[in-house]
Formats: C-alpha cells, structure tokens, sequence
C-alpha cells in the first residue's frame, strides 16, 4: 500500500484523518516520501510508483485507474485556483486542470494554483484574480472538481478508509494548525477559512460536473497552449 500526498492545505482534513488512520507506521512514514503537486502524483500513479492518490481530476477519466467517490471539490469559490487579472494566458507547471480549465472558461491570466494561490489572494486581494471554481459555478449551476481519489491496487483498503474519512468530521489539531501555518506562511485563521470552500464528497452534482468538464477539455484536446486563449464558446 503506497498512497500518494498532494501537499497543499486543500487536503489538509484528509491528512490529519490519516494520522489518527490504522495504518502500519511504515505505510505511514512512505505517504510523506511520496507527496508533491497533482501534476506529480498524476506521473506517479501512472507509473506505478505509487497505487493511489487524489490526482488531477483531467487525468483520472482514464480507464487505467479505478475512482472512489472522494475528491477535491470547490462548490462555488475556491479561492486556491486562480488566473491572474491583466496578465498573460501562462501555465501553472503544478496542475493539469486548472490550466485546461483556464482555457475552457475563456480566461486570459497567469494560472496559480495551491497554497501560492491562496498566499497571492491574501496579499492582492480578490479583485486581482479571477476565481476559476466561482466563474465555473456561475456559467453551469454545477461545482467543480479539482482532483479525485485513483487507485490502481488495493481498493478495498482504500475504500474503507475512504468510506470512514466522509462519514467523519475531521477537527484539526491545534499543533498541527500551527505547524502548517508556519511552514506555509498563512495564518491559522486564513486557513481555516479557506477550507470551509472546500468539501471532498464526490455526490451526484461533482459526478457530472466532472463529466461536463471532460467533455469541454476534449474539445480542447486536454492541452492548453502557451499562447493568448480566445474567448472561449465552450460554455
């Protein structure tokens, strides 16, 4: 059993369930060997150098994985996924997503995404972004879907700690808040705030919004250019 960590604050309720999560302290210690952005973790469970992680929800409509009814989930604002105003149509090197979600959206904008999103919004404000989970949710009605939990092996593991983490209102420790805040850069305040956008159960809503998305990024090949996006008729 090798699980794959995105390590941005969005999963931070998951991973304070997995420490508290029966698990052998050596399956433990390797999820912290194996964290890195989504575009990362997407290489990896593809690879097979890990059997299972919440990957960029634009990679997991291959048939090669199997999905759990789990992922990151923005129902209106994000507030982490973010297109800069005024600037530029460039990548984010971090995310598969967002960067085809800039693009389906008609966006012209830096992509920024993760805690570095959620750092520039604090700084700048809101009028300096476009907030892609809330012009996605103005145009369909629908959330979004940021990533979503893959597996390879093991499902029945992965299901049943999947299964206990949505029954389960996760509080973060005090130490743990702190800690993360430190090494972030964010207050304790600021990032529980932003966590209150985030929700992880994939319902009937995130199915199908995910559906709509993948229909849209296949329009675009799921391949964004590094060039001025047009105004998208997409949606």
């Amino acid at each position: 059993m090798v699980f794959g960590k995105i390590d941005y604050l969005n999963l931070l309720p998951f991973h304070v369930f997995l420490k508290g999560y029966p698990l052998p302290n050596s399956v433990k210690k390797g999820i912290e060997f194996k964290k890195g952005v989504p575009s990362k973790l997407c290489a990896d469970l593809k690879n097979r150098r890990v059997d299972a992680a919440v990957i960029s929800s634009i990679e997991s409509r291959r048939s090669r994985y199997k999905k759990l009814n789990m992922g990151i989930v923005a129902r209106d604002r994000v507030i982490s996924v973010l297109a800069r105003r005024n600037t530029e149509f460039r990548r984010d090197p971090a995310s598969m997503t967002s960067n085809v979600l800039c693009l389906v959206l008609g966006l012209n904008g830096e992509v920024v995404i993760g805690d570095n999103a959620l750092k520039a919004y604090l700084r700048d404000g809101r009028e300096a972004f476009y907030d892609m989970g809330e012009i996605w949710h103005e145009k369909t009605n629908l959330p979004f879907v940021f990533g979503r939990f893959c597996y390879t092996r093991n499902g029945e593991i992965y299901a049943r700690l999947v299964n206990k983490f949505l029954s389960k209102k996760v509080k973060i420790p005090r130490y743990i808040l702190k800690n993360y805040s430190k090494s972030r850069g964010i207050s304790e305040k600021d990032i529980l705030w932003y966590l209150q956008f985030i929700s992880y159960r994939m319902d009937k809503k995130a199915q199908n919004a995910l559906k709509l998305y993948i229909r849209k990024a296949r329009k675009l090949n799921f391949s964004p250019k590094e060039k001025k996006c047009q105004k998208s008729s997409l949606i």
